[in-house]
């Protein structure tokens, strides 16, 4: 449970102060490094006791954590006004899959997102689907429509706002709006912008999913997810992951925790570049649509402005006279973009993305194939003569 001793701060200054009571960190800066499976007691009245609570900060065993993985759920759910707590999990996936079997049970439907991250759609059509849940895709662009679709048996709704291929903005508020009215749950992905561009829970999310693996952790060294819920649904996450055996280590849990300290500032440079990056991309004549939530002519720009405090460094562009061996061509030329999957860390990453192949609700219909980018920490300018370099490369593959 978060400790509000210290009054209301400003995010910039809650992601540098969250979780540091004393109990965590003793008479030192960071919380230590708590390593260990068993936990002592003073006496069996002692041992006896410890079962009576099921609560960060009291000593149980080393799958219940110690205060390196409490104190970094403790900052998380500060960050999330109106949160009971922060579940911990070794991977960003794992994080989606627990909540929505916090949620769900046989004879239940879902709706997810059709621009949902592949993996989710993966456990909802194979792992769900053998438990006896259904999923069903929806298109992200609906809104309060969404409740066109609900059925007797939906029981949750999976959002990703953005989408992570082709950033499609949902109405949020919107969609929990419908939800709460028919007693729907809804998690949200909210990995791109983090609850400091977008919390949540304020804006009606039920259960608030991140893939902590990018921007909470920022240098790509360390697998973790976080799930962040009120009151209702708290009980029911803790008690799923721990049934789960879920539980992130503490030497990965303090480097997340030193990396959500510079998170306000990181966060801020791969915005301010990324959006020096689309603007010059927008002009180039072999770009197509940029797909930055950002930019006014990307679709969902009006709701990314009315419920955003601000963007990421992630966002796709479409080349618009390309084809696959020609956008190949380009992304092997560029030597300060790494090519791999994740994002959110210091280091710019370009990846060609298809996401024909991940639509089951709606009809992919860009006019060339898309490259997504992470821009990182490096100078942007660096970055655009590296892009200026992968085009001259493009031209040649295409004649």
């Amino acid at each position: 449970m978060a400790d509000n001793d210290s009054g209301a701060k400003n995010p910039a200054t809650q992601v540098v102060t969250g979780g540091r009571r004393k109990e965590w960190t003793g008479s030192v800066v960071n919380p230590p490094v708590w390593r260990g499976s068993t936990h002592l007691y003073e006496n069996v009245a002692h041992l006896r006791d410890g079962v009576k609570s099921n609560a960060d900060g009291r000593f149980f065993y080393g799958r219940r954590g110690s205060p390196t993985q409490w104190s970094l759920a403790e900052a998380l759910t500060e960050m999330e006004p109106g949160a009971a707590g922060t579940m911990l999990y070794p991977s960003g996936v794992a994080a989606i899959s627990c909540a929505l079997l916090a949620v769900l049970n046989p004879g239940d439907e879902i709706l997810l997102a059709d621009s949902s991250y592949d993996p989710s759609r993966s456990f909802a059509d194979a792992f769900l689907k053998r438990m006896g849940i259904s999923a069903r895709y929806y298109d992200p662009t609906m809104g309060a429509d969404i409740a066109e679709l609900f059925a007797p048996n939906t029981k949750a709704i999976l959002m990703e706002s953005p989408g992570s291929l082709t950033f499609e903005v949902q109405d949020i508020p919107a969609i929990c709006r419908v939800a709460r009215d028919a007693g729907i749950v809804t998690l949200l992905d909210n990995t791109w912008a983090t609850s400091r561009f977008f919390p949540a829970l304020e804006h009606g999310v039920d259960i608030a999913i991140t893939a902590a693996t990018k921007y909470i952790v920022g240098h790509s060294d360390v697998m973790m997810g976080a799930v962040t819920t009120h009151s209702k649904y708290w009980t029911s996450l803790r008690r799923t992951a721990q049934q789960l055996g879920q539980v992130v280590s503490p030497d990965d849990a303090y480097l997340a925790a030193r990396g959500l300290r510079t998170l306000d500032v990181r966060l801020r440079q791969h915005e301010a570049s990324a959006l020096k990056i689309a603007h010059w991309l927008k002009d180039r004549p072999e770009v197509g649509l940029v797909l930055h939530p950002a930019l006014p002519d990307c679709p969902g720009h009006a709701i990314w402005k009315r419920d955003f405090k601000g963007s990421s460094g992630l966002f796709s562009f479409e080349l618009a006279d390309g084809d696959d061996q020609s956008r190949a061509a380009f992304i092997d030329a560029l030597t300060l973009f790494g090519i791999g999957y994740s994002w959110g860390g210091f280091e710019s990453l370009a990846l060609p993305v298809d996401p024909e192949k991940h639509r089951s609700a709606t009809k992919w219909t860009g006019k060339g194939p898309l490259v997504r980018l992470n821009i990182g920490l490096e100078d942007p300018d660096d970055l655009i003569a590296d892009l200026a370099k992968g085009f001259e490369h493009y031209h040649s593959a295409r004649s």
